[in-house]
């Protein structure tokens, strides 16, 4: 996705952000950063979940950049509700914590990203402009937990696909698993955009895959990834 993307009239179509820490000394200097940053508005800083839920029920936010563990309502109960009640809203979790609870627990949830604070602003800053775009980054300690987790604790998802899938949607699937977005795919596979779209939505079809988080998953499970 580039800095900011284009309506079809021609008008500029920023992305409205809502950065989530308990920490004024995290929360305000990371909001002031993004702030910054070309095509990214900062529409609210919240000190917990609720304030989150605020935010979203008061005026259009399109990504919140979500801290886990806060007061009243947490990260992942925010994620949760604000998946049921503003499904508009994609949620990048940025947070100390990359344990295997809380990853699941997050992509579960229903967070598009999932980061942890090492990363750098570059990498904060993509993460939102994937998750605006529909798209989903999961860091490289936040993959290998991941693939970890399922082989051991997440039994329950199959392991194997439908015969119906194509080899050609079974390259998408596993490019998802890696974490890419649906450019670097059409870029890795010599397509464009829109049939990586295709191929998503029916690979997603036949094998009853909900969303990005979840095709995760299933790349993992099935060895893909």
């Amino acid at each position: 996705m580039s800095d900011a993307t284009s309506d079809q009239d021609g008008t500029t179509q920023r992305l409205r952000v809502v950065v989530a820490d308990d920490q004024a000394a995290v929360r305000e200097p990371l909001a002031a950063v993004l702030a910054l940053s070309p095509g990214i508005d900062v529409v609210a800083a919240a000190a917990d979940g609720d304030q989150v839920l605020a935010a979203a029920a008061s005026g259009p936010v399109d990504v919140v950049l979500m801290d886990l563990r806060m007061p009243r309502t947490d990260g992942i109960e925010a994620t949760r509700r604000l998946a049921a009640e503003h499904p508009g809203v994609a949620v990048v979790v940025l947070t100390t914590y990359a344990d295997d609870d809380s990853v699941l627990a997050a992509l579960g949830a229903g967070a598009r990203g999932y980061l942890t604070k090492n990363a750098g602003r570059e990498d904060i800053v993509r993460a939102i402009r994937a998750a605006g775009a529909g798209q989903s980054v999961l860091d490289r300690e936040v993959q290998d937990r991941l693939l970890a987790a399922l082989r051991t604790t997440a039994p329950g998802i199959p392991t194997a696909l439908p015969e119906d899938i194509t080899p050609r949607e079974r390259e998408v699937l596993a490019l998802i698993g890696r974490g890419l977005p649906n450019r670097a795919i059409a870029e890795h596979l010599f397509i464009s955009e829109a049939t990586v779209k295709t191929h998503i939505n029916n690979l997603f079809a036949k094998a009853g895959i909900r969303d990005r988080a979840d095709a995760v998953r299933r790349a993992i499970a099935a060895g893909l990834a």
